[in-house]
């Protein structure tokens, strides 16, 4: 391996970045990437704007712009946010440049000559008032999975369920809100079955290696069975199929979006003046890439995208598809309809400093969701800021420097020469890991290096940054980022206890010399810090540089552990690196949050209220039988996800009555329930079952159902007028 190549999939240019998608793609390449870079690991990181397909079309027509417009819209502000955000790419590119529409219609008119394209005429969702085909998001309907009402034609945003648009029931179009009807067309399909071997042999090489929430999930895939997949669409924005008989169409957003990686590194390669130097990272085998992104999009990274290079000829495919899960906000989802969620750019509103944004790095950082969904909270952010970074990181550097400045005029003091090389010759025993007992090591120590000056503290000290900076190697390298940061901690917390035991507080009264080696460990100690924070905290990590007189760009892993500021060096008194945050800020950002999801709410609400029916008198009411009743059992419908069959006490007899709220209520929470039941309603068969009334509930703005319950003090058989 000469050289890595990185990328974290593409944002979609119809929504701003927020906290969960900087947690599970992007922060933790920018980590990986940072930490490689630090061990002059060759990198190259893309990314860029995924700006085609229907959600950004169907966004322009609900806001009666050009799909353009809304891509250069959110492009440049998720560009500015995830700069801010301290993002080290070496080039952040767009799928709507013409250079990736070259290379999209390049891959697909190869595919085509080669045979792997086939034509098939297929019934799609049609409008009849605006005269247009449906594609994808145009239409939403009920999940065939677990019976969602708001699902997209494609995928179910509730259970992330993929499936044909065919298979949607109660479809709706988002142009006319009509029923759309069927009609005929044609589209070109990849023969994605073919690659089933292949691909098996491609994730099964890397079982051993590979995450497992990748491997599970491509083998999913692989065990159900590969089949045809379409790579255009009838739709007017987004990349051109390059055929005359195809005007109208383009090349479906899944297929060409996976190629803007490719695309962004030719970009890339024009602007260093060397055209041809992106062969080297996508078409030699020395280079190693890294695929980093959320689990919603594994299979297109492991199984389509490797097909798709492979068929091409002559690419690399991915070395590793470290996936993580999803970030949930305060014990929720992250809900773009209900406004809950936390962009980038609100962030930076409320928070503006430079040590704001080291701050969100470190809290998520140590919210990645890894291995399984994870949750984010405004008061672990507090606590990681007052308790971690200014209590231990900072706290360290501030009063360290502090204590030079007081007692040596901010001059590092000197040590005898035979000090950094017992410290040297220390470090690679350790390192090694053959070291041996601590009195016979001290006692080799003063054999060796006559008059060296390092006592046991010093010797834990150094041992534990030595041994450290290789553990967050390890885990970095095992894409354990959580484990990499919190042993970056330790280095701290270590530091910390160095300081205190040693008490150069105390020594300067009484021994100058003791005090003089005691902050000149502690400056080294402060450079090595500031090297392991370095993929974690850049910008904090660059100011304690600069605070020694050095350049963080001339950082190097192996140095978190040897001693890196000279004797005699001028050190500058840096600003407070990070400030404790106060309850009350916390308190305005959960509210601002609630108030803003309320609001989002309230608002949908009051959209999507059903007309009311035509008016009736009071004699059609009073035919209407509701009764008060409690529910005594409760159990699922087999073969259904939305039925429950409830035994129902009406006071003057007992009822069974079928209801769909199996996806809203667990059976257990519905025994002795007070319900309003419609009890003469005709007796009719539910899957098999009969139901002998109905049970009142009332429609959520979010698409839910909660039940309509009087107070329990009221007895069953009540009449309700």
């Amino acid at each position: 391996m000469k050289r890595i190549l990185v990328t974290s999939a593409l944002p979609y240019a119809n929504g701003y970045i927020h906290f969960g998608h900087a947690a599970g793609s992007f922060l933790p390449a920018d980590l990986f990437v940072r930490h490689m870079r630090l061990r002059g690991m060759p990198m190259l990181y893309v990314c860029g704007s995924d700006e085609n397909g229907a959600a950004i079309a169907i966004e322009a027509d609900k806001e009666g712009i050009t799909p353009r417009e809304i891509a250069d819209t959110y492009h440049s502000a998720n560009a500015e946010a995830l700069e801010r955000f301290g993002m080290s790419f070496d080039i952040y590119s767009r799928t709507s440049n013409p250079a990736h529409v070259a290379t999209a219609q390049e891959f697909f008119t190869d595919f085509l000559k080669k045979g792997l394209l086939v034509e098939q005429e297929e019934e799609q969702f049609f409008d009849n008032k605006f005269q247009r085909f449906l594609p994808d998001r145009y239409v939403e309907g009920t999940c065939p999975n677990c019976g969602f009402e708001r699902a997209r034609s494609d995928e179910c945003d509730n259970c992330l369920a993929k499936y044909e648009p065919l298979e949607l029931r109660n479809p709706v179009s988002l142009l006319s809100r009509e029923t759309p009807v069927l009609r005929k067309t044609k589209h070109w399909y990849f023969r994605f079955g073919e690659y089933q071997e292949f691909l098996e042999n491609y994730i099964g090489s890397h079982k051993n290696d590979w995450k497992d929430n990748v491997i599970q999930q491509s083998y999913s895939w692989l065990n159900a069975g590969l089949s045809n997949r379409p790579v255009t669409r009838d739709l007017s924005w987004g990349v051109p199929v390059p055929l005359k008989e195809a005007e109208g169409k383009v090349i479906y957003v899944w297929f060409e979006a996976l190629l803007g990686y490719i695309t962004a590194t030719k970009e890339w390669a024009r602007t260093q003046g060397k055209p041809d130097a992106w062969k080297e990272w996508w078409q030699d085998k020395d280079t190693a890439y890294f695929a980093f992104l959320g689990k919603d999009n594994i299979w297109f990274h492991t199984l389509m995208f490797p097909a798709m290079l492979h068929a091409r000829g002559n690419y690399i495919l991915p070395s590793a598809v470290p996936a993580n899960e999803f970030l949930n906000l305060e014990g929720q989802k992250f809900s773009k309809s209900r406004k809950w969620g936390i962009d980038l750019r609100d962030y930076f509103q409320d928070f503006p400093h430079e040590r704001d944004v080291d701050a969100l790095r470190y809290a998520l950082a140590l919210s990645i969701p890894e291995t399984k969904d994870a949750d984010f909270t405004w008061k672990d952010f507090q606590a990681r800021v007052n308790n971690e970074l200014a209590a231990k990181l900072g706290n360290f550097i501030n009063r360290s420097i502090k204590f030079l400045q007081s007692t040596f005029d901010g001059v590092v003091p000197a040590v005898p020469d035979a000090f950094n090389d017992a410290w040297a010759h220390l470090n690679r025993v350790v390192r090694a890991g053959d070291a041996p007992e601590a009195e016979e090591l001290l006692k080799q120590l003063d054999d060796q290096f006559e008059g060296h000056g390092i006592g046991r503290d010093e010797l834990d000290v150094i041992s534990a940054f030595a041994q450290g900076g290789d553990l967050a190697a390890a885990k970095y390298d095992a894409f354990r980022f959580k484990d990499a940061v919190a042993e970056t901690m330790r280095l701290a917390e270590a530091a910390n206890k160095y300081f205190n035991d040693r008490q150069p507080w105390k020594t300067s009264k009484t021994d100058m010399e003791a005090t003089g080696c005691t902050l000149y460990v502690c400056l080294q100690l402060v450079r090595g810090l500031a090297v392991a924070f370095a993929p974690v905290i850049p910008a904090a990590s660059g100011r304690v540089f600069g605070c020694l007189g050095q350049k963080i760009d001339d950082a190097n892993w192996e140095q978190i552990g040897l001693p890196g500021v000279p004797s005699g060096s001028a050190i500058e008194t840096p600003e407070i690196l990070f400030s404790k945050i106060e309850d009350a800020v916390i308190e305005a950002q959960v509210n601002k949050l609630v108030a803003r999801s309320q609001a989002a709410q309230a608002a949908a609400a009051k959209v999507e209220y059903e007309a009311l029916p035509e008016e009736i008198d009071i004699t059609a009411f009073e035919q209407t039988a509701l009764r008060v009743g409690t529910v005594t059992s409760a159990e699922k419908i087999k073969k259904s996800n939305k039925l429950l069959c409830m035994q129902v006490d009406l006071g003057f007899e007992q009822r069974q009555i079928v209801s769909g709220i199996a996806q809203h209520y667990k059976p257990d929470e519905l025994v002795g329930r007070k319900v309003i039941v419609v009890a003469n309603l005709k007796p009719a068969k539910l899957r098999g079952v009969e139901s002998q009334g109905m049970i009142l509930c009332a429609d959520t703005p979010g698409g839910g159902i909660v039940l309509i319950s009087p107070d329990a003090g009221i007895p069953d058989g009540m009449v309700v007028r």
